[in-house]
């Protein structure tokens, strides 16, 4: 499989590419800057909101993964935050099923719901969180992750392309991973927009490989995390804290994540593996 892969140089992206090489595959990794060239089976540099550039990127490929983007509201100007996530997310798909490729993963975020950088600290209406709850949000990053979903649902209907858009909490490993937890440790309203989900980036890159081969259609959003969170007090005492307005539907045991994993789990066949707990 020839699979290209955007935002390769990103926490992520870097992961996806070494764990897609690992099982054999094709991939051409893209990022705004150089890469180094024994990286991929091929490399590719430039603007992904310039369409003869994607047109040419996506050409031959018979998948693709969207992973670039501006990853946080603060990352640069809000209106830049927008419109590159956005134009970026509806060329790279649209031109990608233009082209006939049959299968994309777009790289979308829990932030979609609006909850992990709210100003006024929305809490969610529900937990465990589905991937049906609806959108609450007030900052220009979850707007355009939430709006990128919709990028992709289009995307699926005009081209008959499956779109997996797999939504991830904080993504990490080693010591940004480790950066993390302390924060959180010292500080559990540190974490409470994100609602305390975390994955490894090695889990989030096996992640995108189930999802390139799920056996589903159309344009699905799964949500995928660690099963735990990054807190060290137990979730219900964390929610009735932090989000005491929230109805709680099902228990959430222990250190349990308050996110559903069930879509992940029966669509992806995806279990973390990795975990920060001894």
């Amino acid at each position: 499989m020839k699979v290209l892969v955007t935002g390769a140089a990103g926490t992520l992206g870097r992961e996806v590419v070494a764990h897609l090489s690992g099982r054999g595959m094709q991939v051409r990794a893209h990022d705004r800057v150089a890469l180094d060239p024994g990286a991929a089976w091929q490399t590719a540099a430039g603007d992904l909101r310039e369409r003869p550039a994607v047109e040419a990127l996506v050409a031959g490929m018979d998948a693709v993964v969207h992973a670039a983007a501006l990853p946080s509201p603060h990352a640069a100007p809000q209106d830049e935050v927008f419109a590159n996530n956005v134009l970026a997310a509806r060329l790279v798909l649209d031109a990608a099923g233009a082209a006939g490729v049959r299968r994309a993963v777009h790289i979308s975020s829990l932030s979609a719901l609006g909850l992990a950088f709210s100003a006024h600290g929305t809490s969610p209406l529900t937990a465990p969180v589905s991937e049906d709850h609806p959108y609450l949000g007030d900052d220009v990053y979850g707007l355009s992750k939430y709006v990128g979903e919709t990028v992709a649902a289009t995307a699926a209907r005009r081209w008959g392309t499956t779109v997996v858009s797999l939504r991830f909490p904080f993504l990490g490993t080693g010591r940004r991973l480790a950066d993390h937890l302390a924060r959180v440790h010292a500080d559990p309203g540190h974490d409470s927009g994100g609602l305390w989900g975390w994955l490894d980036s090695r889990d989030a890159a096996r992640a995108v490989g189930a999802a390139l081969t799920a056996p589903v259609s159309g344009h699905t959003v799964v949500n995928v995390a660690a099963p735990d969170t990054t807190a060290l007090q137990p979730t219900a005492d964390l929610l009735r804290r932090y989000h005491p307005g929230t109805e709680v539907e099902q228990p959430l045991d222990g250190f349990a994540v308050p996110f559903c994993l069930r879509r992940s789990r029966d669509l992806l066949g995806f279990t973390a593996l990795h975990r920060w707990r001894p």
